[in-house]
């Protein structure tokens, strides 16, 4: 009898082991399995890394940009009392609307790169904001828009955001060829489709008066 339940005790165990075995393999098959999904999903991981990625195109188009819808604005904040068309209010109102908002996102940008904001200068007396980016307004141009009132300020001020827009959209073309920080080249396609539409209202504004 010792001997059988020797016999039965090893029995036991060699079947036991066999079945630890086999769930020892499933785990490892499910390890395994884990390890593929792991790796199935770095490459999301590593694509949100890239997206975090900028080089000196993103640099540059946030740091001009920001000077470039300043001056906007600027111009923008005019037209509260001098513009004699409630449609050329209302298209200001709207500029300065969707402005403000992007030099803060810009802004934040920046900083989290490590650069610096540039320095705001618009509105400032003698300041000249004109400079090698598209579309910007001379000093001249800028006291000529503040001299002008009514109908005259109309005009110019729709025919001076119609370069200027034009400038920005040539901007922002060059950071989606260029860029590489998502965030940034989505916003430059945001401005190029917003500003494309506004060039077209303020021709046509132009084609009335």
């Amino acid at each position: 009898m010792t001997a059988h339940r020797k016999l039965i005790r090893r029995t036991v165990l060699t079947a036991t082991a066999a079945v630890a075995a086999l769930v020892l393999a499933a785990c490892g098959g499910g390890g395994h399995d884990m390890g593929s999904m792991e790796s199935d999903s770095s490459p999301s991981k590593s694509a949100s890394a890239k997206a975090g990625d900028h080089d000196e195109a993103d640099v540059d188009f946030a740091t001009e940009m920001i000077q470039h819808h300043r001056q906007a604005i600027e111009m923008a904040d005019l037209a509260a009392d001098r513009a004699s068309s409630q449609e050329v209010k209302d298209l200001a109102t709207k500029v300065k609307g969707a402005q403000d908002p992007e030099i803060e996102t810009m802004s934040g940008w920046l900083t989290s790169w490590g650069e610096e904001v540039p320095e705001d200068m618009s509105g400032m007396e003698g300041h000249d904001m004109s400079s090698d980016m598209p579309g910007m307004m001379s000093g001249e141009d800028m006291g000529k828009l503040e001299k002008a009132s009514g109908a005259e300020f109309d005009t110019m001020f729709l025919q001076m955001m119609v370069e200027h827009h034009e400038g920005a959209v040539e901007m922002a073309k060059a950071e989606k060829a260029d860029g590489k920080y998502g965030p940034a080249t989505k916003l430059a396609d945001d401005v190029i489709t917003a500003q494309t539409a506004e060039i077209e209202q303020m021709n046509k504004m132009l084609g009335k008066s």
